[in-house]
């Protein structure tokens, strides 16, 4: 039986014009799984990532936590987050909150689970991008990659980095949560957490969700992020 660790990135930059870039806590968080991944001589047979920017610097930091070298990562598309401005617009009634402001921030994430809700429902379709059924075979599809190429390997260990909605969608489709659910456990995802999924040739199986060993010391309780 292998294990897929899912690791989301870290803190990238909500509110900025360019949010697909890594902040320096965000660099950090990685660094550190990274280190706890060293600590506890886990070495990878494979890795996954997302093509987004945040995806491969998350991946760098958390190489350069490991200090060794890492399997030559496979790119994959389908693991690429949502456009959560999409789906707030394809929902927005008035102007859009001021995503600066601790009412606006709030304001943004209902919007956002809002926009999430009527997406998956099939009931409105947000510019630019694809049906939810399309999106979720991209995430689903990766699942599916890590079965068919090491579920026969003897303990495999798969790296996969990817964003919140691509990995609360592969544990909700694991599970087999409503969409409601699969919702809410995409909003409390947190910054670099760690997410585990054991595998054989035909399934996966959660072992663990959202969590932050790497973190754990008093001394980094504010490095814990969501967004």
């Amino acid at each position: 039986m292998g294990t897929l660790y899912l690791v989301r990135h870290g803190q990238a930059s909500f509110g900025a014009a360019d949010y697909d870039q890594l902040s320096d806590l965000g660099q950090r968080q990685c660094h550190a799984l990274g280190q706890y991944f060293a600590a506890r001589s886990i070495k990878f047979d494979a890795v996954l990532v997302g093509t987004l920017r945040r995806h491969t610097q998350s991946l760098h930091a958390l190489a350069e936590g490991l200090g060794q070298p890492l399997p030559e990562a496979l790119p994959w598309p389908g693991l690429n987050e949502y456009d959560g401005e999409a789906l707030v617009r394809a929902v927005l009634q008035g102007p859009a909150p001021d995503a600066h402001s601790a009412e606006g921030y709030r304001q943004h994430f209902r919007l956002l689970r809002e926009g999430m809700t009527q997406w998956i429902a099939g009931a409105v379709s947000p510019a630019g991008m694809p049906t939810y059924t399309a999106w979720a075979a991209g995430i689903t599809s990766a699942l599916d990659h890590v079965r068919q190429h090491h579920g026969q390997q003897l303990d495999a260990k798969v790296l996969l980095v990817s964003s919140g909605g691509p990995i609360s969608t592969m544990v909700g489709h694991v599970l087999g949560t409503p969409p409601q659910t699969t919702i809410e456990l995409n909003l409390r995802i947190r910054n670099s957490s760690l997410t585990e999924l054991a595998f054989t040739p035909k399934r996966h199986m959660l072992l663990s969700y959202n969590h932050l060993p790497h973190l754990d010391d008093p001394q980094r309780a504010s490095w814990q992020t969501y967004s």
